[in-house]
């Protein structure tokens, strides 16, 4: 045993002695003495756990927080991106497509970046509706997606330009970002809990 952890174990001796020494001198009843003792180890066990992971629980305090307010726990770092992973085990990350805000799920399993189509009329995309389209599969079915490209997209301090994408109205809302985009970039990782993107 270490010198520190003497003086940690001599601190809480000297704190469960002052109050058990100090229920005894109300003369309670021993069960009524054991009964409280066992209460104040308890509140101390809980505060001093609670001192311990400090820092651990401000972190959860604050994902908790970002996730009840809706916005996306990302940094930048220089040149690269930090994204935490979100409550629900996936990365969000909050960009810009033309200016207009887009919110991404980034999806290394998609081969190529889709975009929602009420996101792609509000960023002024033109959609190719003349055009093939290609047939996803997404949770409501099988569905048709028209091709289009996003002149300029902004995810944090990255920036990318003429990033060929696919849009449909069976997406639901969620935009994805694909392999065609994280191929572009230098590095992409997963580390501590983020997803660091490089340019």
């Amino acid at each position: 045993m270490s010198f520190d952890q003497g003086a940690h174990m001599l601190w809480y001796i000297l704190i469960a002695t002052v109050v058990i020494s100090a229920l005894m001198a109300r003369r309670l009843p021993l069960r009524n003495i054991a009964g409280m003792a066992f209460a104040w180890i308890i509140i101390f066990g809980v505060i001093l756990v609670a001192f311990s992971y400090r820092e651990e629980f401000a972190g959860i305090g604050q994902r908790v927080k970002t996730e009840l307010s809706g916005k996306v726990d990302q940094r930048a770092e220089g040149n690269s991106l930090h994204i935490k992973m979100s409550m629900d085990g996936h990365y969000w990350v909050d960009g810009q497509i033309n200016g207009t805000s887009a919110r991404f799920l980034i999806d290394s399993g998609a081969t190529i970046t889709g975009v929602s189509e009420d996101v792609a009329l509000s960023a002024g995309l033109n959609i190719d509706n003349s055009g093939p389209g290609m047939m996803m599969e997404t949770a409501n079915g099988t569905a048709v997606a028209k091709r289009s490209s996003i002149p300029a997209l902004t995810i944090g301090p990255i920036t990318t330009s003429d990033l060929s994408i696919i849009v449909s109205d069976k997406f639901n809302g969620v935009n994805v970002l694909g392999m065609n985009f994280l191929s572009r970039l230098r590095s992409w990782r997963v580390e501590n809990g983020e997803m660091v993107l490089e340019p």
